[in-house]
């Protein structure tokens, strides 16, 4: 079969179109569609300085290797940094880390690793071993996406970017349906969320399918680790992802579909929102009095776990026991911030963030 942009005999079929193409052309269709994502979406700024998320995972090393080659290409003029995170999890996280230390000499783009047990004083693997594998991400969710905003202001960086792909968002927005949550369905699409906010985080291979971003690693030879977390086999979101992989197989088109859809979506001026506030703990945005992450912690550190996971009845949340005198700090962060989200928007409540 020939390649459909040249005259060379195709050696693969791209995932999201369907064309047949040679590894050179694919290469090269790769990367323009990524760079359009980018200029369509308006993601970056020229001189931006932006944080990586670098898990490790083939979908960020991907981001990583296509965004300093784009950075080259097209002059964005981007000053980029790799930041990940440390969850404490053995035998997953510090085998990921190391394929993003040997990226980083590669690429030439600094890395900085923040860890949950800096932050929070606690690894996931503690958290398991405290709750069991129930809800365990749940709690990894909530820290990760702050430990995340921690290290991006430490780098004072203007923009998170992160390899969610379109699998991924089909995906949440499935998950959303399905929970029904209204306020997570109108966000969970867009390009750039937090706009509004001092740091925003961008997906610039949000129309990206995972299939083709592992052919473009695996024809570029990238560096990077593919075990899952052992952790995640409990997680909800492997009931949806199942369900996205059969309906792709059936018709491929679904994926782009689900999201064009969650695009498409307008919410009735009836339909009450989440209200926007500050936590009264750590002073970051929230949608509730106290946010998710201070919660959890206080929940952790005075073994109520039942305190951020589920929902309590007015007037009985423990939480709010500190406004009668019972003092915060036996279930602080190991700073001054409280929940530690840095400065700006807080990524650890549910109701304001995409869920990753």
């Amino acid at each position: 079969m020939q390649c459909s942009q040249c005259t060379e005999k195709a050696s693969i079929k791209c995932a999201k179109n369907g064309q047949p193409t040679c590894v050179k052309c694919f290469i090269q269709w790769f990367e323009e569609d990524v760079h359009n994502t980018i200029l369509s979406c308006s993601i970056f700024k020229r001189g931006e300085r932006i944080a990586i998320g670098a898990s490790g995972g083939k979908d960020s090393t991907v981001l990583a290797y296509v965004l300093c080659k784009l950075n080259r290409e097209k002059d964005y003029r981007l000053d980029l940094l790799l930041l990940s995170i440390d969850e404490g999890i053995t035998g997953y996280r510090d085998d990921s880390l190391k394929a993003v230390e040997r990226n980083e000499v590669e690429y030439g783009v600094p890395l900085t690793i923040v860890s949950y047990k800096d932050l929070y004083g606690w690894t996931m693997d503690d958290i398991v071993a405290k709750i069991g594998k129930k809800n365990n991400c749940t709690y990894c969710g909530v820290f990760r996406r702050q430990a995340l905003d921690r290290g991006a202001y430490k780098l004072g960086a203007q923009k998170i970017v992160t390899g969610h792909n379109a699998d991924d968002l089909a995906e949440t927005i499935l998950l959303n349906v399905l929970r029904g949550d209204v306020g997570r369905l109108q966000r969970c699409t867009s390009a750039i969320t937090g706009a509004d906010g001092t740091l925003p985080r961008a997906k610039p291979l949000k129309y990206s399918y995972e299939k083709d971003i592992v052919m473009y690693a695996h024809f570029n030879k990238l560096d990077y680790f593919c075990t899952e977390c052992i952790y995640a086999p409990n997680a909800y979101r492997n009931h949806a992802r199942v369900y996205v992989k059969d309906l792709e197989r059936v018709r491929p088109e679904v994926i782009l579909d689900l999201i064009r859809s969650g695009e498409s979506l307008a919410i009735r001026s009836e339909v009450e929102m989440p209200q926007v506030s500050n936590c009264t703990r750590c002073g970051y945005i929230s949608s509730q009095k106290i946010c998710k992450a201070c919660l959890l912690l206080q929940g952790l550190n005075t073994d109520n776990l039942t305190l951020g996971i589920t929902k309590q009845k007015k007037g009985k949340n423990e939480a709010t026991k500190e406004e009668n005198g019972s003092s915060t700090k036996s279930f602080a962060l190991n700073t001054t911030t409280g929940c530690g989200s840095g400065g700006g928007n807080c990524a650890c409540d549910n109701e304001n963030v995409v869920d990753f």
